[in-house]
């Protein structure tokens, strides 16, 4: 798949410009399948079938000479889910089923589910899985990350989705606590982008966004990008009430948001790593740090900081990258006593208890 952005081209000479790379294709061996257009955006995806990068700016050189900014290599399967089927196409730009044209953007839906005992959430990600396929969305792996990952073609889905799994998940666990049985808890974020950018592989931006805001995203809380906001059509879905708040960000609070993740998560393997050091490395005093973060997140820098480290372990452990006192130095703990004890806090349960539920 290629990119091209700041085009400035009419919809027409866009038209235009893949008709000739269609006249040269077979030439270069290539062979353009689709391409997606979002005029507002200024940018341009094509989906090519080629033996190599090379070939691909061959065609777009000889047909028309505006060479793509980046080109990445996808995998059809991976392809064809996220950006799922029943699109019209007509040698022209991709249109969604009923018409409307299809700018390229999906959005990315991730969930956060734990048992306060350690124990798999397997009634609860049924539920889950079940919202995304009755929202119309599909549900994909990413790398080792075991958050139920969900991709909407439509951010009115998308969001309905969202409220949908949170008010269901709120109504079991009223019930277990009323039964005196440990709940589940959550966290769901949401994100939109388009494929690729100049630096990311296909939809990795989107999709690492929807995991951070899931991460930093306080208990039972919805958290939405500055791009879902505007791209959900029905408005009145993001407006708070007593049953379904979701917490909305602007585009400054997001960038905000991905920089302190930026540094907290590379260095949490480091135990002198402090609000101190956070502070200097986001260039805010303490205080200012805590004001704000406070009143974003809900909670104050230390108790982020400590929450990330758990989250951390907690993936290490299902992933079963190494033994308990490995997991807890690669989190910043030289104390295993303490890591256990701060890990309990949080899960309910031992690391090693948690490692004993999750084997297999």
């Amino acid at each position: 798949m290629d990119f091209h952005k700041n085009v400035v081209a009419t919809f027409d000479e866009v038209v235009l410009a893949h008709l000739a790379d269609l006249e040269v294709q077979e030439k270069h061996h290539v062979k353009y399948h689709k391409f997606w257009i979002n005029p507002k955006e200024g940018t341009i995806y094509c989906l090519i079938e080629a033996p190599d990068r090379h070939a691909c700016e061959a065609v777009h050189k000889e047909s028309h000479g505006h060479l793509a900014c980046s080109i990445v290599e996808v995998d059809p399967d991976f392809f064809k889910l996220v950006m799922g089927d029943g699109h019209q196409v007509d040698n022209g730009p991709m249109h969604h089923a009923d018409g409307s044209l299809d700018l390229g953007y999906r959005n990315i839906l991730a969930v956060s589910l734990w048992h306060e005992q350690g124990a798999h959430p397997t009634e609860a990600r049924k539920l889950a899985l079940e919202k995304i396929a009755a929202f119309h969305g599909r549900v994909i792996k990413w790398a080792a990350n075991d958050h139920l990952i969900g991709v909407f073609n439509d951010s009115v889905n998308a969001v309905r989705c969202a409220k949908k799994i949170k008010l269901e998940l709120l109504v079991r666990q009223s019930e277990a606590i009323a039964q005196a049985n440990p709940p589940i808890h959550f966290k769901i974020g949401l994100s939109a982008g388009q494929p690729v950018t100049e630096t990311s592989e296909l939809f990795e931006e989107a999709v690492q966004l929807a995991l951070r805001l899931c991460t930093v995203a306080r208990e039972e809380e919805i958290l939405v990008s500055s791009l879902v906001k505007q791209l959900c059509l029905e408005e009145e879905l993001l407006e708070d009430d007593r049953a379904d708040t979701v917490k909305l960000l602007s585009t400054k609070e997001e960038g905000f948001i991905l920089e302190l993740l930026r540094i907290t998560e590379s260095r949490l393997a480091d135990e002198r790593f402090t609000i101190d050091t956070l502070s200097r490395d986001i260039g805010m005093s303490r205080p200012q740090l805590y004001r704000k973060v406070t009143a974003l997140i809900g909670r104050p820098p230390n108790d982020l900081l400590r929450e990330l480290r758990m989250e951390k372990a907690m993936s290490l452990i299902k992933q079963k990258a190494g033994n308990i006192s490995e997991i807890a130095l690669e989190v910043g703990y030289n104390n295993a006593s303490y890591f256990a004890k701060c890990f309990h806090e949080k899960f309910g349960c031992n690391p090693s208890s948690y490692a004993e539920n999750h084997k297999g």
